[in-house]
């Protein structure tokens, strides 16, 4: 019996023992992975989860908002980009220790033991939260400080080298060009301390609030350095790296041109190479300022009416001075007369074809394919306003349909946005993404098929050749464009007025816009420019746009 007995006994006290064991490992192992939620949530910056596995007496002691604010402020002072949480520890007293990779952006890699303090046992452990457990190696009463500073600023160069702003003072090679495209180095915004602050960004530094420095801030700025402390204590150090001088896509030549075709006026003139979106030129507000495109928009019109099959090429209108949409009458520019084929009619701007042919292509396709432009899509150059149509639910009727489609309604574009739609169409329906980076490469949006991109591009070229854009023409350079003149104030009395108060303060009431590539069969650039309040597209817009037309051609290698 006793022999017998023994492995029964043994047996019994295996299953006690390992029991006793689960039962403890069980314990653990839920408080441990209560400790590892809380650092999760922290990885994942998830602040009110966290929060939410507070204690009582920590909850009582701070709200959420001072709990969250003081988890922010951790991670802009150490510049925190991600936290690794490692395996957590066993629990000695009412603490866990909590191993920590934490990656920062000034810093280097930080690793630490966050100590972590809680409360009760099992499912019911909770962190008794204090300060200090908003970085690994903080004491009672310790807060994380730095001190940061930033190397000094690289070199910004125009595509050929010529130096637009270097050194301390920003001086240039050619102050007169760097005036008009460079920029200026200011203290930073209110709006943008907290994000510059996480960057590792000093409180006294300057930044680019215009221009290239803008567009280039991170690239130039370099990589600050600085010290961390933990209380008293040192944890990190490094030093600052400077950036290497940054080369863009700014030709001088042609940006002299641009700001000499600008000739002081309110207004803005793009020039970009299309076969690679390289920008070549930016003159006064072309990527800051948004206005109504006037009939520069027909060329998206056109290209969606063509892909929907609703109109071709050698379709005549009738020749008319206007027309009628839901009741209200559209006139031609200055109630001219103007119709025949499509091509024609193009050519000489005709509102009285492209209203009617915008409400057939109705709201949702106009949208689309104003979308596939690059219309309600941020461009990705800081500072660069959106170009928006609204959407096809906000447009509403036909004559809302048909008043955008002359490019006027609640269409809204930049200079650089109208010239992107003219360098689609000389690539044959590919959208260049835009850069200013040299060398960045090419980059491009499929926008409509090649046929269609090739018929509004003949019609373009019938713009210049006979049309409303002749004052754009080059000898010996085939140049395909499209005017706008778009209309900023009604011209209609109001009811019991005799005439439009402003006719009489001897502003043009109209914006003066011409888009144009060139040579149109293969095109080498593109043009746009825009001129505020300042009347007719192919009276002022044209020739301006044709000296940057011709300044491009003459650069060296295309």
């Amino acid at each position: 019996m006793l022999r017998r007995g023994l492995p029964a006994l043994a047996g019994v006290a295996v299953v006690a023992l390992v029991l006793g064991l689960l039962l403890g490992g069980g314990s653990g192992r839920v408080e441990r992975e209560t400790a590892h939620r809380f650092a999760t949530f922290w990885a994942d910056g998830d602040y009110g989860r966290m929060y939410g596995l507070l204690d009582a007496e920590a909850k009582a002691r701070v709200a959420f908002e001072e709990f969250a604010a003081a988890y922010r402020e951790a991670a802009q002072t150490a510049t925190i980009r991600s936290i690794v949480v490692g395996e957590i520890g066993e629990r000695a007293a009412d603490r866990y220790p909590v191993p920590l990779t934490i990656r920062t952006r000034v810093f280097g890699t930080i690793r630490g033991t966050l100590a972590l303090p809680v409360s009760g046992e099992g499912e019911q452990l909770r962190v008794a939260w204090r300060e200090e457990a908003v970085f690994p190696g903080l004491g009672l009463g310790q807060v994380l400080t730095r001190e940061t500073a930033l190397p000094p600023r690289a070199a910004l160069l125009a595509r050929d080298g010529t130096v637009l702003a270097s050194g301390d003072d920003r001086s240039s090679d050619d102050p007169e060009l760097a005036a008009n495209i460079a920029g200026r180095l200011e203290p930073p915004p209110p709006e943008d301390h907290s994000m510059l602050r996480s960057l590792g960004y000093p409180p006294d530094a300057l930044v680019g609030v215009s221009g290239l420095e803008r567009v280039f801030q991170r690239e130039l700025a370099g990589e600050p350095g600085g010290t961390l402390h933990a209380g008293g204590r040192v944890i990190a150090q490094t030093q600052p790296r400077p950036a290497a001088a940054v080369r863009t896509t700014i030709s001088p030549e042609i940006e002299r041109a641009a700001i000499a075709a600008l000739a002081g006026r309110y207004g803005g003139v793009a020039a970009l190479d299309p076969r690679s979106g390289e920008v070549l030129a930016l003159a006064g507000v072309a990527f800051s300022a948004l206005q109504p495109p006037g009939s520069t928009f027909k060329i998206v019109t056109l290209t969606g009416a063509l892909e929907a099959g609703i109109t071709k090429p050698r379709e005549t209108f009738p020749v008319q001075s206007g027309t009628t949409i839901e009741g209200v009458g559209i006139e031609n520019a200055n109630g001219e007369y103007c119709g025949g084929t499509l091509v024609d009619s193009f050519a000489h701007s005709c509102n009285s074809v492209f209203a009617p042919l915008g409400a057939e292509l109705g709201a949702e396709r106009f949208v689309d394919v104003a979308e596939r432009f690059g219309f309600n899509e941020a461009v990705t150059i800081p500072g660069a306003e959106t170009s928006t149509v609204p959407s096809a639910e906000q447009i509403g009727d036909a004559l809302a349909v048909g008043s955008s489609a002359i490019g006027q309604g609640m269409v809204q574009a930049t200079t650089l946005e109208m010239t992107l739609v003219a360098a689609t169409i000389a690539m044959d329906g590919r959208r260049p993404l835009p850069t200013l980076q040299l060398g960045a490469g090419p980059r491009f949006v499929r926008v409509t098929r090649p046929r269609v991109a090739r018929e509004v591009a003949r019609m373009m070229r019938a713009v210049v050749a006979y049309g409303t854009g002749t004052a754009a023409a080059i000898a010996g350079a085939d140049v395909a464009g499209k005017t706008g003149t778009a209309e900023l104030r009604s011209t209609v009395p109001a009811d019991g007025e005799e005439e439009a108060e402003h006719l009489d303060d001897g502003i043009p009431d109209t914006d003066a816009w011409f888009v144009a590539f060139a040579p149109a069969r293969q095109p080498r650039v593109a043009v746009g420019a825009l001129f505020v309040e300042a009347g007719s597209g192919g009276d002022v817009a044209a020739p301006a746009a044709r000296d940057v037309l011709a300044a491009a051609l003459q650069r060296p290698g295309g």
